[in-house]
């Protein structure tokens, strides 16, 4: 096909529409002859059968998606051809010897209605050749429907077929000049004359509306009227530059009386630059063919310009336009408007522009059509999304070829980040291309660009690839290459070829930590721990802890456990504490031995998992407390069973540490002199009276006071807190005359106020049980009132029969106490009749066997 567009190359606006010549057969028709009319019919396929003579004729019916394939041509040497989509001739029909005015198809597309300059009319079944034949005197316009026909001169005239097959004519409409289109559609006939358009409805034989015309100065004949109707009640008018909508519509019956019962109302009506050849619908919009007249400034006279095809968005007053293409079609120079036509179909958004040389074809762009004019404009990223969204329905594209076009762009440009990026997208599971992709990067020396997108799952390229990139990175980053270490499986490329890469470059730089952690990185991935554990013992690496927990590797650390513990104490201590089934506390002491201090932080997270599993070293940690952690050391020696106390006491004593010793002594049972060393050495009065409250001894409590009671301060101290547990007046009495005590009104004041303070805790106690032994008095009292229920259920507790003797009528005896148990009156033991008390509930109060005692 040839583009007919006339749009500027740069133009950012994507057509709407793509224009073919229709060739084949029609090229050599036109080359002899010109093309007058056409029409166009959806239907797939008429085959035509004729077997023993006999003609069959078969019609499919189109599929909404199905071009139209049934083209009609009229030409100016009189001649009818039928042709299918591509131009090709199907058939072929001598009418007349001039122009052939109009063709017309019925809705099933079997009668066509042909008429001529001469006035010869032809109505026939395509299959059949029955039909209607005429002869008048001036050229004819002609509609067709299945059975009926309407002839126009100046007189419109309608033609129906009876069911006796005789027609019978009616005249529709006469005296207005001559008629120059007439447009069919269900029981609605739209014609044109000199004066306006009528809109004739043959089911109720009523003329519904008058559209006069607007351009009065513009010949009929030159500029002819443009008919088409959109639907069954929608008909667009096109008349020189003015164009109108018109919409038939019921009338209220309330409104008729003698009006007809449809009126027209016209809801848009605007003007155009150019003058109107053609209408046709599109969706909601028009498709508009204009013939274009321009001057120039080296020419008098107005020449004829190429037409144009526009798409407009009608609105109330005026339009839009969406798109507007001027048609280079054969011979336009010498076109008028009457030579342009315009058809579509119907089926399908295809729009046939009929000039006397020339038909175009033009439909709406696909997918495929809009791929192209986004490659065009090189917007590729576009075209790949709108290919992936609709992969389906492109035929002439594929995903990856517009993919590569796209990589192909942005490595021209220079942004070959972006081309790798989307080579991971593109490329997919194609090793093949993949491999040239990783070719071409290092061609122009971006192997690091496409590195990090490289497919590395399930789909993989040769190792070689991968080795290719790493002596890259090699060369030029030592941190990249480390990073694709971490990051790529080991099993992509050959581990051994570079660990030998790497080797060589540490030779030249031996102590850099990059290429030494890479190295222990590979060491790991072929399995050789205890190489990759020496390199990260070397640079104190992170890893090497998890490195020993997951590879098991105990065994070759039992050496190394200093080396550990140098790096990070707590991890190193932490990791031995978690595996001590692998490496025994008997072990980890052994290699500490020279190193107390790490041997102390070692011991200590072990004391504080579980005492028992270091009992044995307890004397060794007072030693270790007492040298590197103090703080530490009494909460050891309060915690721990297994210390021997009288070492504790010789360390501590040695070094002074006072509240240690005093802790010692007071375990070991010498209360005295702890507090004597509290009060002498600490002289803190608080501390020794919380001990003397821990120990809570009388003693204790009178040496505190004996060795106060010639220091004031102390004293004051004692005052405050003495008040209780020791009663205060035995302080008091012992204070000399005469002594100085600072804030004694102070302290003799919290004295009173803590015995106010005990007096009204008595009494408030005093209050409270009262209130509850008055509570249960009622209580009980409410519940010996309660009555005992005796029925047959009840036994006797001494003879063990029912409590009810079995005749009621017979007087009898029975005594039943608060605890519920129930004697017959006879079988108590004793007869005394103000006996008080059960003899079972005694006899559990005062022991086993007294109460068989008193039965006895």
């Amino acid at each position: 096909g040839l583009c007919f567009l006339n749009q500027e190359e740069d133009s950012e606006e994507e057509p709407k529409l793509k224009y073919e010549r229709l060739s084949n057969g029609v090229t050599e028709i036109l080359q002899k002859d010109a093309a007058s009319c056409m029409t166009v019919h959806d239907k797939v396929e008429v085959i035509i059968h004729h077997p023993q003579g006999h003609f069959t004729i078969c019609v499919v019916t189109p599929a909404p998606t199905t071009l139209a394939n049934f083209l009609a041509l009229g030409t100016h040497f009189g001649k009818v051809f039928l042709l299918d989509i591509q131009g090709n001739v199907t058939q072929k029909f001598e009418i007349s010897s001039v122009k052939i005015n109009q063709i017309s198809l019925d809705e099933s597309g079997e009668h066509v209605g042909i008429c001529s300059e001469d006035g010869k009319v032809q109505v026939f079944g395509l299959y059949t050749r029955e039909g209607f034949h005429e002869n008048f005197d001036c050229p004819i316009k002609v509609g067709v429907s299945a059975n009926r026909q309407h002839l126009t001169t100046k007189t419109l005239l309608l033609y129906e077929r009876n069911w006796l097959n005789r027609w019978k004519t009616s005249v529709l409409h006469e005296g207005e000049g001559t008629i120059t289109n007439i447009q069919w559609r269900a029981n609605l006939i739209a014609w044109a004359n000199n004066v306006g358009v009528k809109i004739y409805d043959i089911s109720t034989k009523q003329r519904i509306t008058n559209v006069l015309r607007d351009n009065v100065s513009l010949r009929p004949d030159m500029y002819p009227c443009s008919l088409c109707w959109k639907d069954s009640t929608t008909l667009i008018v096109g008349w020189g530059t003015s164009v109108k909508i018109c919409v038939v519509k019921e009338r209220n019956p309330t409104e008729m009386r003698d009006l007809p019962s449809r009126y027209v109302e016209i809801v848009s009506a605007f003007e155009t630059e150019f003058f109107i050849c053609g209408l046709a619908p599109l969706a909601d919009q028009l498709v508009t063919l204009f013939f274009v007249k321009e001057n120039s400034d080296h020419m008098e006279e107005d020449f004829c310009a190429r037409p144009r095809l526009d798409i407009i968005q009608p609105l109330p007053e005026s339009c839009e336009e969406i798109s507007s293409d001027a048609l280079t079609v054969r011979n336009f120079q010498d076109n008028e408007c009457r030579d342009y036509r315009l058809e579509h179909s119907e089926g399908e958004s295809l729009f046939y522009i009929i000039s006397p040389k020339d038909i175009v074809v033009a439909k709406e762009r696909d997918q495929d059509d809009h791929i192209d004019w986004l490659l065009e404009k090189r917007k590729y990223e576009e075209a790949l999304m709108a290919a992936e969204i609709s992969f389906k329905n492109i035929k002439r594209h594929d995903v990856q070829e517009i993919g590569m076009a796209y990589i192909n762009h942005l490595v021209e440009k220079g942004d070959y980040n972006s081309a790798a990026r989307k080579c991971q997208k593109v490329l997919g599971k194609n090793m093949e291309l993949w491999e040239n992709e990783v070719y071409r990067f290092k061609a122009i020396g971006q192997l690091k660009a496409i590195s990090q997108y490289l497919p590395i799952g399930d789909l993989r390229l040769r190792p070689t690839i991968y080795e290719m990139i790493l002596h890259e990175f090699l060369k030029t980053d030592y941190e990249g290459f480390a990073t694709l270490i971490r990051e790529w499986p080991g099993e992509l490329y050959n581990n051994t070829a570079i660990v030998q890469a790497v080797t060589e470059h540490l030779k030249k730089d031996p102590m850099n930590s990059t290429l030494l952690t890479t190295l222990a990185e590979l060491y790991t991935y072929d399995q050789r721990y205890d190489k990759a554990l020496d390199i990260y013992l070397r640079l104190r690496h992170k890893d090497v802890y998890q490195l020993i927990g997951k590879h098991n590797l105990f065994s070759s650390i039992e050496d190394k456990i200093v080396l550990l513990m140098d790096f990070d104490k707590e991890k190193a201590v932490d990791m031995l504490l978690d595996n001590e089934d692998k490496i025994s506390v008997n072990r980890v002491v052994e290699e500490l031995a020279d190193r107390p201090e790490l041997l102390h932080v070692y011991l200590h997270k072990l004391f504080k998992r579980d005492h028992s599993k270091c009992q044995k070293y307890h004397e060794k940690q007072i030693g270790l407390y007492a040298e590197y952690d103090r703080p530490n050391l009494l909460p050891f020696l309060r915690d721990s069973t297994h210390c021997p106390l009288e070492k504790a006491l010789e360390i501590c004593q040695q070094r002074n540490f006072v509240e240690e010793t005093v802790f010692l002594l007071s375990r070991m049972g010498n209360c005295r002199r702890a507090l004597q060393m509290i009060m002498e050495e600490l002289e803190d009065v608080d501390k020794a009276i919380d001990f003397a409250k821990e120990q809570d001894d009388k003693e204790l409590w009178e040496d505190l006071i004996s060795y106060s009671i010639d220091k004031p301060p102390f004293i004051t101290g004692l005052l405050n807190n003495i008040g209780t547990h020791v009663d205060p007046i035995l302080l008091i009495l012992r204070i000399k005359e005469g002594m100085e005590i600072p804030n004694l009104r102070d302290s003799l004041v919290k004295i009173l106020q803590d015995y106010n303070l005990q007096i009204l805790l008595r009494e408030g106690c005093k209050k409270i049980l009262v209130a509850d032994s008055l509570s249960l008095l009622q209580k009980m009292h409410r519940t010996q009132m309660r009555g005992v229920r005796v029925d047959e259920e009840n036994i006797c507790e001494s003879c063990h029969t029912t409590i009810l003797p079995s005749d009621m009528a017979k007087s009898f005896s029975v005594v039943v106490f608060h605890c519920r148990h129930m004697f017959h009156k006879e079988c108590l033991p004793s007869p005394v009749p103000g006996m008080q008390f059960c003899n079972i509930c005694s006899a559990k109060r005062q022991g086993p066997g007294s109460g068989m005692l008193e039965m006895k």
